[in-house]
């Protein structure tokens, strides 16, 4: 039996999109002992968080991201618009995260 894609199943997919990418830059920098910026952090976005605080927060996306794409409708890695869907909110957090670390560590030309 297929189940109809419905309109907030590609919303849900787009931010599980935009979650997961923002999974990256959190969960390796936490991995590798460095400090990066965070919600958490003082100011919130632009101090820096400890790297405990950045694995959390890196999984905590991973998990949202998860419940968006997984669980919320049927997604379909053969289904070109679920893939397209997904990709454009992984797109739209990494150039968003380009934009908004890159100032500071000089990723900003």
């Amino acid at each position: 039996m297929e189940t109809r894609t419905r309109w907030y199943h590609l919303i849900a997919w787009l931010f599980g999109g935009m979650f997961l990418a923002n999974t990256i830059p959190h969960l390796m920098n936490g991995i590798s002992g460095s400090p990066f910026q965070s919600p958490f952090a003082s100011p919130p976005g632009q101090g820096l968080s400890s790297a405990m605080v950045n694995v959390l927060w890196g999984m905590f996306n991973l998990m949202v991201g998860y419940v968006l794409v997984v669980r919320i409708g049927r997604f379909d890695l053969r289904q070109t618009k679920h893939v397209i869907v997904l990709g454009l909110g992984i797109v739209v957090m990494a150039l968003i995260s380009a934009r908004t670390f890159g100032r500071f560590h000089g990723g900003i030309l």
